[in-house]
């Protein structure tokens, strides 16, 4: 028994250790991008407006975030779709990839807070670096120039990569993790996906037949709205932004 509780805490601390080095790991490229290729082309705004916008979205996005629902015509009910990177889009279209990825921590923290986890954090891990690899290329690509057409293009990259890094993430990880941390043997989860499609029978159907075309209609049902939204909501974003800015180089030079 002793045994099996000392295991118990190494993988999850192992898995504590993975969470905050892909963490870092997502701030850390975004930052350094912000800081080279996109530095003349992402908005200067007070770090108290920064930090007001990304609590402010962030909050909204984990409401979104915990209004998820299952897709269990395409995926097990584990799986859930949710339309929390719309708010984390449009930050991220309005900060930059970095206030992105904060948004989205932002959110899965604040989701911990008040509901907990269902998925021994496996799930809260998986949407928060899933939503990052759409987010952060999709803000790329957007701030390279600013235009609609960019804004297009770049939702269009970061459906694709959230299709095939999320599919690939799922194979080589967070199954994997998940079957581990939360008790439930890997054959007992690819049968789930086999009652769901009869071409699952391995970890590899299961993503390409379950988690692909669930992360395909989740690139859709945020891109769409995010086009429809971001010009409007960035108009505020943006106005209030330069509004504190502007003041506050006021105060500067009369000090």
């Amino acid at each position: 028994m002793g045994n099996g509780l000392l295991q118990t805490i190494t993988e999850n601390l192992q898995f504590v250790g993975v969470c905050a080095i892909v963490i870092a790991a997502i701030i850390g490229v975004s930052w350094a991008l912000e800081a080279t290729v996109l530095k003349r082309n992402i908005a200067q705004i007070s770090k108290t407006r920064y930090i007001t916008i990304c609590g402010m979205l962030g909050a909204i996005a984990m409401i979104l975030h915990i209004l998820d629902f299952p897709l269990i015509m395409i995926a097990p009910s584990f799986y859930k779709l949710d339309f929390s990177e719309i708010p984390v889009m449009i930050g991220a279209f309005c900060l930059g990839p970095v206030g992105g990825v904060v948004i989205e921590l932002v959110k899965i923290l604040l989701k911990l807070i008040i509901k907990g986890t269902s998925t021994a954090f496996v799930g809260d891990l998986a949407n928060f670096v899933v939503g990052c690899s759409f987010v952060v290329p999709a803000a790329i690509v957007y701030h390279l120039k600013k235009t609609r057409t960019m804004a297009v293009i770049g939702l269009v990259t970061g459906a694709v990569v959230l299709v095939v890094f999320g599919t690939m993430f799922n194979a080589i990880y967070l199954l994997p993790a998940f079957a581990s941390l939360y008790g439930m043997p890997l054959d007992s989860i690819i049968g789930m996906g086999s009652a769901v499609n009869g071409s699952v029978n391995n970890v590899t159907t299961f993503v390409i037949f379950c988690v692909a075309p669930l992360n395909l209609i989740k690139g859709i049902c945020i891109s769409v709205p995010t086009m429809l939204l971001y010009k409007r909501i960035s108009v505020v974003l943006r106005t209030a932004s330069q509004d504190q800015y502007v003041t506050g180089k006021s105060h500067q030079a009369q000090g």
